[in-house]
């Protein structure tokens, strides 16, 4: 027997409100419109509104309270996009600390016609990662559309933090993205850099990020040091 048409209502229903959820247009802690808002905005009844912040509730999206509305408990980091280096590595117990080496709004007309942009205006953000007392680990080279609140946003202090956190404060919010690693020998300079020698095997990382419009988020290339980085990756038939 097929299911009744409110029932897949509902479904469709919590499939636009979780893609907008995960894309972070609403974010952590903030409440939902109202189950009127809601049944107005998708011309369907109070019930069927319900049934759709059930599934999200179950998916663990939002928490709805009685009488007080729904609100927002996924933490706004899109899914299958890289959670952060600097939180990744507190969680294994290591403390990083961030040099920002360069931060300046350059032109480079050849990434953006690899990555078919019509804009060549990018703010270049290179960052050394180092343990606390200990060595340089990372070197990280982001390549951030120069959009006006991001480049407003991008102060030196704002850089040696989350980039993560600072790319969605300025709207701009990873939901799709490519990654390329292969193991590469350090450079001359390279190798000055971390503090290695030359031709010390490193993992070399590219990963392009896009919005749910596809928009260009960012563009990273990092060279990670392999006693502290590995990578995981996930698949699942609904990817093939």
């Amino acid at each position: 027997m097929s299911p009744a048409p409110s029932q897949l209502k509902h479904r469709q229903i919590a499939g636009v409100l979780e893609r907008e959820i995960r894309a972070g247009k609403v974010p952590r802690g903030h409440q939902l419109p109202g189950e009127t808002s809601l049944a107005e905005r998708f011309s369907v009844s109070r019930n069927t509104v319900r049934a759709a912040l059930s599934e999200l509730g179950r998916a663990g999206l939002i928490a709805t309270h009685s009488g007080k509305g729904s609100y927002v408990t996924f933490d706004g980091r899109p899914m299958n996009v890289r959670l952060g280096w600097a939180r990744a590595l507190e969680e294994q117990g290591v403390t990083t600390a961030v040099t920002v080496l360069r931060l300046e709004t350059v032109s480079d007309p050849l990434l953006a016609d690899e990555l078919q942009e019509s804009f060549d205006r990018f703010v270049r953000i290179d960052r050394l990662r180092s343990i606390v007392g200990g060595p340089a680990i990372s070197y990280e080279r982001s390549r951030v559309p120069a959009t006006a609140e991001f480049v407003a946003r991008a102060t030196e202090s704002a850089a040696a933090g989350s980039l993560t956190r600072l790319l969605t404060e300025s709207g701009l919010v990873p939901v799709t993205g490519q990654q390329w690693v292969e193991v590469r020998g350090l450079s001359e300079a390279e190798a000055a850099l971390l503090g290695r020698a030359v031709g010390d095997a490193f993992l070399w990382s590219r990963c392009v990020t896009r919005t749910s419009d596809g928009d260009l988020v960012e563009n990273v290339e990092s060279l990670l040091d392999p006693a502290h980085f590995r990578l995981h990756f996930q698949f699942s038939a609904q990817d093939a």
